[in-house]
């Protein structure tokens, strides 16, 4: 269960990454509160899972999903390059974040 809450949190985490480029273009209350769900939802269902997984583990996992998350909806969203550089590069963070959970 702590895998699931981990990768809740790391969804919720790209929600929180996408909704700071929403604040930057509509400064208003509703994009606040979207960002701080965002987030806030992030932070919780981390420390759900950093419950009973380690916390070098849970972050770097956490983190990965955040910035290749993130990488991949600026690309699809936002017209952030789609170089084949930067898509190799997502995958060696999954991948990363894959081999973590093999061997946690």
């Amino acid at each position: 269960m702590a895998w699931a809450f981990l990768v809740v949190a790391g969804l919720f985490e790209m929600f929180g990454v996408a909704m700071i480029n929403r604040l930057n273009k509509y400064r208003n209350l509703q994009s606040f509160l979207l960002l701080f769900l965002g987030f806030g939802g992030s932070f919780l269902f981390l420390s759900f899972a950093m419950k009973s997984l380690p916390m070098g583990t849970a972050y770097a996992v956490w983190t990965g999903i955040g910035a290749s998350g993130g990488a991949i909806l600026g690309m699809l969203l936002y017209g952030e390059a789609k170089d084949w550089r930067r898509v190799i590069c997502i995958f060696m963070i999954l991948g990363a974040a894959v081999g973590l959970k093999l061997i946690a």
